[in-house]
């Protein structure tokens, strides 16, 4: 009896390990191409997005818009068919009158402007007013004199002095109030800047020195 032929079998297993090594290379070709693709896509969305950006949207000055500006509205507001500005019967805003003003300046002409002569205020036969609304001029700073005392005990000879208020530390010094509106100046309305401008031009040093000391110019 002639031994089996084992040659058929031989080839279907070399062919199945190689269709097996073709399969396994095609996943790894399939996962990076699945990952090459995600990468282009996400930078795809990022220069888009870039390309998207304007001054309205980002912090990209107006003129990097060039000629594509946007449009600007004007209004989210829908038309109501009203005139602009305030409607008839709305309560207006504006100055009133007071009963008393505070101050009264009398302006009297000096000379007839038909023959020039002289006139005066015994003269006056009407009187046209306007009012004007304003801050009061600034007053001198306050002095205050803190006196601390020294008294001598009766009983026992010691003299003890009475202590100066918290924050009075000094013969001559800047109050709280005019120190915290200084600072107020220096951080909400730029002082610092005009000060130091100010000491450059000059060559010298500011009359609020002493307040400003240790703030960085």
């Amino acid at each position: 009896m002639e031994p089996p032929d084992d040659t058929g079998s031989g080839d279907d297993v070399s062919a199945a390990i190689g269709i097996e090594a073709a399969m396994v290379a095609l996943q790894a070709k399939n996962a990076a191409l699945r990952f090459e693709n995600a990468a282009l896509i996400g930078r795809l969305t990022e220069l888009e997005r870039r390309l998207g950006l304007n001054s309205s949207n980002s912090g990209k000055p107006p003129s990097s818009d060039g000629l594509k500006k946007p449009l600007r509205v004007s209004s989210l507001r829908a038309p109501s068919g009203k005139k602009s500005g305030g409607q008839k019967g709305h309560p207006g805003e504006t100055l009133r009158r007071v009963e008393k003003p505070d101050a009264t300046i009398d302006h009297y002409p000096e000379t007839c402007a038909a023959c020039g002569e002289p006139l005066t205020a015994a003269m006056a036969t009407d009187h046209v007013a306007r009012r004007v609304f304003d801050l009061p001029e600034p007053r001198p700073l306050i002095v205050t004199e803190h006196r601390a005392y020294g008294c001598c005990c009766a009983a026992c000879g010691l003299r003890t002095r009475g202590a100066f208020p918290e924050g009075v530390t000094a013969p001559l010094q800047y109050g709280k109030r005019i120190s915290a509106f200084v600072l107020y100046l220096l951080h909400y309305q730029l002082l610092r800047l005009l000060l130091y401008w100010k000491q450059r031009a000059k060559g010298g040093r500011s009359v609020l020195t002493s307040l400003t000391k240790g703030l960085p110019y």
